[in-house]
């Protein structure tokens, strides 16, 4: 009866401690997918089939500029599916909804000036 008593005590115990390895690796597994789904915007932003874009050139202060760019990239790009100022405000306004989640107000503001000033240099006002 002592023998019996002791082996169920050694089932409990090995149990506990598979069981203990099991979750923090499905812990591990979690952390691991987390990270690659939270930056799937900044891929597309890389890796677009909209355009070609120049590097960094959401991070610029100068709403002119920011649109020059994204008008140059558009107008060059030959992976774009619709025309230029199109595939061009699309980028900007992917940015600034999901890319640009955590925007300070002044970077959104100088990217919102961005778009009117993408409409001026296409002739679209």
């Amino acid at each position: 009866m002592a023998q019996k008593s002791a082996r169920k005590s050694s089932r409990r115990s090995s149990r506990s401690k598979s069981s203990r390895s099991k979750s923090s690796r499905r812990k591990s597994v979690r952390r691991q997918s987390g990270r690659g789904g939270r930056r799937w915007s900044a891929r597309v932003t890389r890796e677009s089939d909209a355009l070609d874009l120049q590097h960094r050139v959401f991070t610029g202060r100068d709403p002119k500029k920011i649109a020059a760019s994204l008008k140059r990239s558009a107008e060059r790009s030959r992976r774009r599916k619709s025309n230029p100022y199109r595939s061009a405000l699309s980028m900007l306004t992917f940015y600034i909804n999901r890319a640009g989640k955590n925007l300070p107000p002044s970077r959104r503001k100088t990217l919102q000036r961005a778009k009117g000033e993408l409409r001026k240099q296409f002739g679209r006002d």
